[in-house]
């Protein structure tokens, strides 16, 4: 590896992704300098979830693993193939509704197969070989909320009791369904690669939030921000033929999947885009108490598709 060649990585915040040269390969080199939620194991667990799911999904390959030492203070490092592809997050505005529906039919495949992976068990994943942990003694979403309270100081007390509410509503609807699988959790179109021309997906990118739980935890994520009709519906007709949950009932269950997400993303308001739109987004679903709300700022329409 010459990591001379090193250029960062455009599309992520975390400054720790580069493009890379191995001979007169490109490769992609994450560079695990900031601990994280998985402590020093990230980049041995991200090689041996990409090692599980290739060949199911389009992952890169693995191509060199290095383990931190402590004692050295040198990171952990990981070396991927580089894929083919543009990033999802700047094909989809580019589509019309054609290509939003071949693209969303594509998309809620990729999440339909991600939620039939089975887990035994919800939990993070805490060494290489995808050991499942645990979340802590209080694993619902009400509890999750009410640890997260003070990051809502200047919500009213109507919007902080809607939230509540809409805890409990989106945690009975989770309930309904018991098994676990695989979550990439981060299924959104910055981390897909697609081909331009014939919108095959071309890679899923990204896996440092997987974990074991939630099977609509991935399409919750899919259809956050992006509600155009023609890709919403085409996402959740191939979710329907892959698994036989029928649309009206999977985005019930993608949307109370997602409220965990918007809690986390909602309470990092002005750390980056993403979370500040997931706080506006969150705060309109509390206030109004509906899982399906949307902000009335520019951008969304009244009836939930975002431009």
């Amino acid at each position: 590896m010459d990591f001379a060649s090193l250029e960062p990585l455009a599309g992520g915040w975390s400054g720790e992704t580069f493009l890379g040269r191995a001979g007169d390969e490109r490769t992609v080199v994450r560079i695990y300098s900031r601990p994280g939620g998985r402590g020093d194991r990230g980049a041995e667990i991200d090689a041996a979830l990409l090692r599980l799911v290739r060949g199911l999904v389009p992952v890169p390959e693995v191509l060199e693993l290095r383990l931190p030492d402590p004692d050295a203070g040198t990171p952990g490092i990981l070396v991927t193939s580089l894929l083919p592809g543009e990033r999802g997050d700047l094909v989809l505005p580019t589509l019309d509704d054609a290509g939003l529906v071949t693209l969303g039919h594509r998309l809620g495949t990729l999440a339909a197969d991600l939620g039939g992976m089975p887990m035994r068990s919800a939990g993070p994943f805490v060494d290489a070989s995808l050991t499942i942990g645990s979340f802590g003694p209080d694993d619902s979403l009400a509890g999750y909320v009410e640890s997260q309270d003070g990051y809502f100081p200047h919500w009213t007390t109507e919007q902080r009791e809607g939230l509540r509410a809409i805890a409990v509503e989106a945690q009975d609807l989770l309930d309904t369904v018991t098994r676990r699988c695989l979550v990439h959790s981060d299924l959104n179109p910055k981390n897909l690669m697609i081909d331009p021309e014939s919108l095959e997906v071309t890679g899923l990118l990204d896996w440092e939030y997987a974990h074991a739980g939630h099977p609509f935890t991935d399409l919750g994520n899919l259809l956050r921000f992006d509600r155009q009709p023609a890709y919403v519906e085409a996402v959740l007709a191939a979710y329907e033929q892959r698994r036989g949950v029928p649309p009206e009932a999977a985005l019930a269950l993608a949307r109370a999947a997602d409220v965990w997400a918007l809690v986390d993303l909602a309470g990092r308001r002005g750390s980056n885009p993403v979370a500040d739109r997931a706080h506006d987004l969150l705060r309109a679903v509390a206030a109004e108490r509906d899982l399906h709300a949307v902000p009335t700022a520019a951008g969304w329409t009244a009836g939930g598709a975002h431009a």
